[in-house]
């Protein structure tokens, strides 16, 4: 960590005990176990973002040509390609 900051942070007494056990049942501080709930809540919301902006850019008819392509391995039971239907449903 570059710098640290202080931020005064107000819990209900519920959340404050629970965070004081868990943290203790860690071997942490509770300021380390905030510390760590709070990055990784960051890190889930930039995997969102950035799923959704990879998801927006997908060519699906591209991944579909690519998938019918001739030649690899058979599709092992249960990862058979959906029917035409079925993946002309998805796309929509």
């Amino acid at each position: 960590m570059s710098e640290l900051s202080t931020y005064p942070l107000r819990l209900p007494h519920s959340i404050r005990a629970s965070v004081a056990h868990m943290a203790k049942e860690d071997g942490i501080s509770i300021n380390q176990f905030v510390s760590i709930a709070v990055a990784e809540k960051l890190a889930m919301m930039q995997a969102q973002t950035y799923l959704a902006e990879r998801s927006a850019r997908a060519d699906l008819n591209a991944f579909d040509q690519l998938m019918m392509r001739p030649g690899g391995e058979p599709a092992r039971a249960g990862d058979e390609m959906p029917t035409p239907r079925k993946a002309a449903a998805r796309r929509k």
